[in-house]
């Protein structure tokens, strides 16, 4: 499980501050998971991931001592935009335009460019300021505790097909329309068996699934804490962009 255990999150403070640096620390290195799911589709979440590292990093470069939690950037810009914090239609209107002006188009692009579309039109528009997005950490989360949880389809126990669709319904579906929709159904069918998955976290080491599960568990103590951590934050701060696309 090299890929989620060399690098494991924090324990989280009593008062469940998100300590800004080893959060960064932690979750740069979270992206190449989803290379183990075996599809381009999910490459918009990665970028989506990858995206809002670097908007973090950036403003907590700027002012290490002032920006020394997750709450403390949120904070910061709720104060510097005043009432028009969060920007809730500006974002929205800005990307249905833009997917409605190239909806006639896409369907005839390729994959490859049907990616490139979706997070040129959404990925900069996934957060009016730098720690909104962490769907993708949360399909993350949901996903691999479906695995522990043990849930699997009877007639196909080596797929993980369940695991990857309870994750997006409950992370990322509601947030996506129909197009998005069925590219992720799509996507479905070129998910790895579960053997190949796990082999995959662990970087190709041969690894008994139930050794790596255990390693995957660990994992989520800490980091199952900071993403519900963000999310209560976004909510007590009613921070969460609830756009579709």
């Amino acid at each position: 499980m090299a890929l989620l255990m060399e690098h494991q999150f924090r324990q989280l403070s009593a008062d469940k501050q998100v300590e800004t640096r080893p959060f960064l620390e932690a979750v740069s290195h979270l992206p190449p998971f989803f290379d183990c799911l075996g599809s381009a589709v999910f490459s918009p979440i990665k970028a989506d991931i990858v995206g809002n590292i670097t908007k973090i990093k950036a403003v907590y470069d700027s002012n290490p001592t002032r920006y020394k939690t997750l709450q403390h950037i949120l904070e910061a810009e709720k104060e510097m935009h005043g009432s028009e914090w969060p920007k809730y239609e500006a974002e929205q209107d800005r990307v249905l335009w833009e997917l409605n002006e190239a909806a006639g188009a896409i369907v005839q692009h390729t994959p490859h460019e049907q990616r490139d579309f979706y997070y040129d039109t959404v990925g900069g528009a996934a957060s009016a300021f730098p720690v909104m997005s962490m769907r993708g950490l949360r399909f993350i989360q949901v996903m691999l505790q479906s695995l522990v949880d043990g849930d699997k389809d009877e007639n196909n126990p080596n797929h993980i097909r369940v695991n990857i669709t309870k994750a997006y319904e409950m992370a990322l579906k509601k947030y996506h329309g129909w197009f998005v929709q069925k590219l992720f159904k799509a996507a479905l069918y070129a998910a790895p068996y579960r053997s190949d998955f796990l082999k995959a976290l662990s970087k190709g080491r041969e690894v008994k699934d139930e050794e790596c599960l255990d390693k995957v568990r660990q994992f989520l103590v800490n980091f199952t804490a900071t993403i519900d951590a963000i999310y209560e934050m976004y909510t007590k701060m009613n921070a969460e962009l609830d756009y579709t696309v």
